[in-house]
């Protein structure tokens, strides 16, 4: 079965595939003789971002292997979208690795942007954002109502390996941790580090690839 799998990597919110921890994990799956695609989720671009079109994303990605199993890495808001496509389409994840989880992100928008930004964001339509690049771009409201539509946490049948900073300010912990609590089939494992988990790439290879059955004990 681990000869059939397929491997994708879902950055986050202000991202984009060349992440530092999408190219890490893709050097990582290189050293095995392994491919790691790495979708690009700002389509048609960041402006127009929102979880439907990534989803469309992550669809086309995963159409290049439609009988494999898929196992999908997901950072911050790509770990949601991979617990999300997983939900949708349960027959084609083998299993999930997700980097401090973006789970529950609309509840969570006011305490990131501000309850009176909010506010100016839906009455303008757009509210500026840095991109990849850190460059101010304007992001359209409908990224929020988009959002709406999509449950907070996604129902996953897989197993899955959740890897979450224990400093975590952007998205907390304790979502992974009552996630994680609730059903049996995740795994959480906290390390000592923020939501950019920059100091935990070594951790993050060796736990993920020994889940995966690609570690060196394998």
């Amino acid at each position: 079965m681990i000869g059939s799998r397929r491997y994708g990597y879902l950055h986050g919110f202000s991202s984009s595939r060349d992440s530092r921890k999408g190219r890490h994990m893709a050097g990582s799956f290189e050293s095995l003789g392994l491919h790691l695609e790495r979708a690009d989720l700002n389509e048609p671009s960041f402006s127009r971002l929102t979880f439907t079109g990534a989803l469309g994303v992550i669809d086309r990605m995963t159409a290049a292997a439609p009988e494999a199993p898929w196992v999908l890495y997901g950072s911050s808001m790509g770990g949601y979208l991979a617990a999300r496509w997983a939900e949708l389409n349960p027959e084609r994840v083998e299993r999930l690795v997700l980097l401090c989880p973006g789970f529950n992100l609309i509840e969570r928008w006011p305490e990131i942007v501000g309850v009176d930004e909010m506010a100016q964001w839906k009455a303008q339509g757009w509210w500026s954002f840095p991109d990849a690049e850190e460059v101010p771009t304007a992001l359209h409201y409908a990224f929020v109502t988009d959002c709406m539509t999509h449950p907070p946490f996604p129902e996953v049948r897989c197993p899955t390996l959740i890897i979450h900073g224990s400093r975590d300010e952007t998205v907390p912990i304790e979502s992974s941790r009552v996630y994680a609590e609730a059903r049996p089939n995740v795994r959480l494992v906290e390390v000592d580090d923020d939501h950019s988990l920059t100091a935990s790439l070594p951790d993050i290879e060796a736990l993920s690839l020994d889940f995966l059955g690609l570690g060196s004990g394998r």
